[in-house]
């Protein structure tokens, strides 16, 4: 089973769309550069490479996250222990008629798509996940 381990924001492409990685491992002990600063304030990078097996994207022009990766208050192990999710949906939106999308460190990969579906976004995974040495 794969878990959701980091949420990557990309930013937005040429045509605004806004861009996310949603990086899966099959372990839970896991770790990255800066993960232990706080506040993360963008300085935090994806896990060590050795620990992602899967990787899904998400572009999608309405959909905005707050992620734990640019927090002023938290750190990713914060996100780790429970304290704070690793990315939720900004609250621009009203959400009297949907449900907001929140992603907890350690949800499984098939929760994760769940959500996602629930709105029609369906993430692009790469067929398989290759790293150049």
């Amino acid at each position: 089973m794969n878990y959701l381990i980091y949420i990557n924001g990309l930013g937005p492409n040429y045509k605004g769309d806004n861009i996310y990685e949603f990086i899966f491992s099959d372990t839970l002990d896991v770790f990255g550069e800066y993960w232990d600063s706080k506040p993360a304030n963008g300085y935090p990078l994806p896990p060590d490479i050795e620990y992602i097996k899967k990787v899904g994207t998400l572009m999608n022009e309405e959909i905005v996250f707050d992620l734990i990766q640019n927090s002023d208050v938290f750190s990713v192990i914060d996100s780790m222990d429970g304290v704070i999710s690793l990315g939720w949906e900004n609250e621009d939106k009203d959400f009297s008629s949907i449900k907001r999308m929140v992603f907890q460190f350690g949800e499984s990969e098939n929760s994760v798509k769940d959500k996602l579906y629930e709105r029609d976004i369906v993430l692009q995974f790469e067929k398989e996940v290759v790293y150049e040495k």
